[in-house]
C-alpha cells in the first residue's frame, strides 16, 4: 500500500496532468502550434512584440518553459517562432534557456515521483546502469541532446531516475541542445521572409535547410569522434601498425575470421594457446558424434533381430570404441592444422596471447618468449569451458566435463550424468548404449527445456528405453564418500515435501553448461563490459567497447553453436578490415541448431512455446514420421516435423524436427526462411521417393489440405458432376450469370 506522502506525490501528477490536458484542448493548443498559423498570424506577433517587447519575451518564455516541461507536441513549431519573432541570436538565447529549464522541471518531476519506487524495485537490474551513469552519464545524455535519437520527455523521465545530479543534468542539456536549437531558430528567421517563390531559393533560406537536413550527420560525427577520443585518451595509436588483424583463438570462430581475413590479403595473424580446432574439434562436436555413431551402431546392433539376424551382441569395446574416437579427430585435424592456416597465408603463432591495449597484444610462446604485435583490429574469439556448479563435495569425488570425457579408457559401470541440455543428453544415451549404467539428473521438469514439449518428451523416452534412469526435477545437493564409495545426494520437491535419495556412482559428468572465456587476457585491464550472462559485451556489429577490437563465438554469444561462431566471423572480420567503409549488422534471423540425440531435434526460428510466450499468433502443421514409407522402411518412425506459419499464410515463423537425421532435414526449411520462400514452393518442390526429405514435402501438403479453399472446390465437384450428366447447367457459369 503507498504511503501517504506516495498518495500526495500522485494526487497532484494527476491534478496536474488533468489541468495539462484541459489546457491543452480549451485553448486549442494543437491547432495554435503550426507552422501554417505561425506564417498566418507572423505579422500579428511581430505587431505585439514591437508594440510590448518585456511581455511578449516574457510569456513566450514561460509558455516554451511549460511546453518543453510538460512534453506537449509542437516544441519545434515554438523554436521556430523564436527566430521568427525575436530574430537569430535572442531567440536562440531565450529557447536554449527556456528548454533546458523546462527539461530540468520534468527531471524533477521524475526523480520526486518514480526514482526511489524504481531504485528499490529493480535495484539489480539498475544497478549496472547506475554505475554507468555515473562513469559515463554526461556523455550518455550529450549524445542524446546532440543526436536526439530517443524523444524529449523519454529522456527526461529516463534520467530522472538514475543517479545525475540536477545541475550536471541541466548543464549537459543547455549545452547539448544548443547546436539543434541554432539550426532550428536559423531556419524560423528564415521561414519568416519568404514572401513569394523567389524567397525560397534564396542563399539565407537555402543555407538555413542545408544546415537543418545536415545537423544530425554532423551532430552524429562530433559526437563519434568525442566518444573515440575519450576512449582511446589512455592508449597511444602507433603510427604503422604490424597486422591488419589479429585473432585470439583458433576455434571455428577464430578460424574463419583468419580465413577471411587472408583471402582478402590482409595480414593477419592467428593465436591459439592450446588446439588448432578449439573446442568443437577436441572436445565437443567431433569427438562426440564420434562416439554417437558408435553407441548408435551398438543400438542397431542389439536390435538386429528385428532385420532377420540372429545372435548378434552388440556388446562395445570401450577401449576400441574412444580408439575410434581419437581417430576421428585425427582424420578431420589436418583441416584446423597450422600447416593448413600457414598455406592459406596466415600467421599461426601458439601462445598466451594477452591484450595490452586496443593497438597491441602481446604473445607468451611455448619457449617462454614474449613478442608484442601492434594491430589495426583484434578479434576475439577465445570460446567457453565447462561450467562446473559449486556441489559440496564435487571436487573430492573428482568430476568429468565434455572436456576431460575423451580421456577415458575404461567403461564406467556406473555413470551420474549432470545435466539435461544437449549435452548432458547426447552423452548420457551413449554411455548407455555402450554399457554404462546411466543415471541422468536435471533440475527443471524436463530434459532439453529449451524445446516444445512434446520433442523433449519424445527424447526423454528414448533415453529411458536405452536404460537411462532419468531424475528431473531433482537438484544435486552433495557428494558423500564413505570406504572408497561415492554417493551424490539429490533432493525432488521444496519446503516440507521436499525429499532425498542417494545415488551411488564410479564416475560423474558434469554437462550443466558452458562458461565464456573472459579471464586472463586483458578484457578486464581495458575495462571491456561483459553482460548478464558472463559475455563479453558487443554491439550490433560484433564490436566490444573499443570499435576496433571484435568479439565473435562462444564468448560473445548469443549462441553457443559452432556454426554460430564462423557465421559471425564473416561479419568481424568485414567490419574490421572494411569498416571505414560499410559496416553490416550481425544477422540472427534464421540460426538452426540441431541435438544429436536419437531421435534428433532440429530446429529453427521459433517454437511453439517461444510463440505463445511472445503473444505472436501462428498455426500448426504436424506431420507424423509414421506415415512416411522411408521411415517405415528404416524403422525409425519416431519423430514428426511441426511447421509455424503466420496464420492463414504460407509464411514459416519456424520448424521443429524431431526424428532420424533431423538436422539434415532442417536444411531445407533454413533455405526457404531464409530466402522467404513459404510451405507452397516446399510443396511445388520435387523430392526424391523414397526419402526422408519427402517428409518436409508432406508437412507442406498437410498445410494445403487444410488451407483449401472450400467454396471453390464445392462449386468445382458440383462443375465434375455436371460433366458426368448429374446437372442441366454448368455451376460455374450459374455463379458468373
Amino acid at each position: 500500500m503507498l504511503k501517504k506522502t506516495s498518495w500526495q506525490r500522485w494526487l497532484l501528477v494527476i491534478v496536474a496532468a488533468i489541468a495539462v490536458v484541459w489546457a491543452y484542448q480549451a485553448f486549442d493548443v494543437g491547432n495554435l502550434l503550426t507552422l501554417e498559423t505561425l506564417k498566418s498570424s507572423r505579422d500579428q506577433l511581430l505587431g505585439l512584440y514591437a508594440s510590448q517587447p518585456g511581455l511578449t519575451l516574457g510569456v513566450f518564455f514561460v509558455g516554451y518553459v511549460l511546453a518543453a516541461a510538460v512534453s506537449i507536441p509542437g516544441a519545434a513549431i515554438l523554436t521556430l517562432a523564436a527566430g521568427a519573432l525575436f530574430g537569430f541570436w535572442l531567440g536562440l538565447l531565450v529557447v536554449s534557456f527556456a528548454s533546458s529549464i523546462g527539461a530540468l522541471l520534468a527531471f524533477l518531476v521524475a526523480r520526486y515521483l518514480l526514482h526511489d519506487t524504481m531504485q528499490a524495485r529493480f535495484t539489480r537490474t539498475l544497478a549496472p546502469i547506475n554505475e554507468g551513469v555515473k562513469r559515463d552519464g554526461v556523455f550518455y545524455l550529450l549524445t542524446l541532446r546532440l543526436v536526439p535519437v530517443f524523444p524529449f520527455w523519454l529522456v527526461n523521465l529516463v534520467m530522472g531516475l538514475t543517479p545525475m545530479t540536477a545541475a550536471r543534468y541541466y548543464l549537459t542539456s543547455q549545452v547539448g541542445m544548443l547546436p539543434g536549437t541554432a539550426v532550428f531558430v536559423l531556419a524560423g528567421t528564415q521561414l519568416a521572409l519568404i514572401q513569394s517563390l523567389g524567397d525560397v531559393v534564396s542563399p539565407g533560406m537555402l543555407a538555413s535547410l542545408v544546415l537543418f537536413g545536415v545537423f544530425p550527420l554532423i551532430a552524429k560525427f562530433v559526437v563519434g569522434f568525442l566518444k573515440r577520443k575519450k576512449l582511446y585518451a589512455n592508449w597511444p595509436k602507433p603510427k604503422r601498425f604490424d597486422r591488419n588483424l589479429v585473432v585470439i583463438g583458433a576455434g571455428a570462430g577464430g578460424l574463419v575470421t583468419a580465413y577471411i581475413a587472408a583471402a582478402v590479403k590482409a595480414k593477419v595473424t592467428l593465436i591459439e594457446g592450446h588446439k588448432m580446432g578449439g573446442d568443437c574439434l577436441n572436445y565437443g562436436c567431433v569427438p562426440s558424434k564420434a562416439l554417437i555413431r558408435s553407441a548408435k551402431l551398438a543400438k542397431q546392433l542389439k536390435e538386429a533381430d528385428q532385420f532377420g539376424f540372429e545372435a548378434v551382441s552388440g556388446k562395445a569395446n570401450f577401449a576400441k570404441v574412444m580408439q575410434r574416437v581419437h581417430q576421428v579427430i585425427a582424420g578431420v585435424e589436418p583441416h584446423d592444422s597450422v600447416e593448413r592456416y600457414t598455406g592459406l597465408g596466415v600467421e599461426v603463432l601458439q601462445g598466451h596471447a594477452v591484450i595490452t591495449s586496443p593497438w597491441h597484444v602481446q604473445i607468451t610462446l611455448a619457449d617462454g618468449s614474449t613478442q608484442t604485435l601492434s594491430t589495426r583490429n583484434i578479434v576475439i574469439a577465445a570460446g567457453a569451458r565447462p561450467f562446473v556448479p559449486p556441489i559440496a563435495g564435487l571436487e573430492q569425488a573428482g568430476y568429468l566435463t565434455s572436456d576431460t570425457v575423451w580421456n577415458l579408457n575404461e567403461l564406467p559401470p556406473r555413470l551420474v550424468v549432470l545435466g539435461g541440455g544437449p549435452i548432458g543428453c547426447e552423452l548420457a544415451q551413449s554411455f548407455a548404449r555402450v554399457g554404462s549404467t546411466v543415471t541422468q539428473v536435471e533440475m527443471a521438469p524436463r530434459l532439453m527445456s529449451r524445446e516444445d514439449p512434446d520433442a523433449s518428451a519424445l527424447v526423454q523416452a528414448s533415453l529411458t528405453d536405452d536404460g537411462v534412469h532419468v531424475l528431473v526435477g531433482h537438484e544435486a545437493l552433495r557428494i558423500e564418500i564413505q570406504d572408497g564409495q561415492k554417493t551424490l545426494i539429490v533432493k525432488e520437491g521444496k519446503g516440507d515435501d521436499a525429499t532425498e535419495r542417494s545415488i551411488a556412482f564410479d564416475e560423474i559428468l558434469v554437462a550443466v553448461g558452458r562458461s565464456p572465456r573472459v579471464t586472463g587476457y586483458g578484457l578486464e585491464e581495458l575495462g571491456i563490459p561483459l553482460t548478464a550472462r558472463k559475455t563479453v559485451q558487443t554491439n550490433a556489429y560484433l564490436q566490444t567497447l573499443y570499435p576496433n577490437i571484435f568479439a565473435v563465438g562462444d564468448v560473445a554469444g548469443p549462441f553457443q553453436l559452432t556454426h554460430t561462431a564462423a557465421h559471425q566471423a564473416w561479419y568481424a572480420a568485414v567490419n574490421a578490415l572494411f569498416g571505414q567503409f560499410k559496416t553490416f549488422k550481425a544477422d540472427y534471423s534464421v540460426i538452426p541448431w540441431t541435438t544429436f540425440t536419437d531421435p534428433e531435434v532440429a530446429r529453427v526460428g521459433l517454437s511453439e512455446a517461444e510463440a505463445k510466450d511472445q503473444g505472436i499468433a501462428y498455426e500448426v502443421t504436424r506431420f507424423d514420421l509414421e506415415e512416411l514409407d522411408r521411415a517405415i522402411a528404416d524403422g525409425s518412425t519416431k519423430g514428426f516435423v511441426k511447421v509455424l506459419t503466420v496464420p492463414g499464410k504460407d509464411k514459416i515463423l519456424g520448424v521443429t524436427i524431431v526424428g532420424e537425421h533431423a538436422g539434415d532435414l532442417l536444411a531445407e526449411y533454413v533455405l526457404a526462411m531464409r530466402h522467404g520462400l513459404g510451405l507452397n514452393k516446399i510443396l511445388g518442390t520435387v523430392h526424391t521417393y523414397p526419402t526422408l526429405a519427402e517428409a518436409n514435402k508432406y508437412a507442406a501438403g498437410q498445410w494445403k489440405r487444410a488451407h483449401a479453399p472450400q467454396k471453390i472446390l464445392a462449386l468445382l465437384e458440383k462443375f465434375h458432376r455436371y460433366n458426368r450428366g448429374g446437372e442441366t447447367s454448368p455451376p460455374l457459369a450459374e455463379k458468373s450469370a
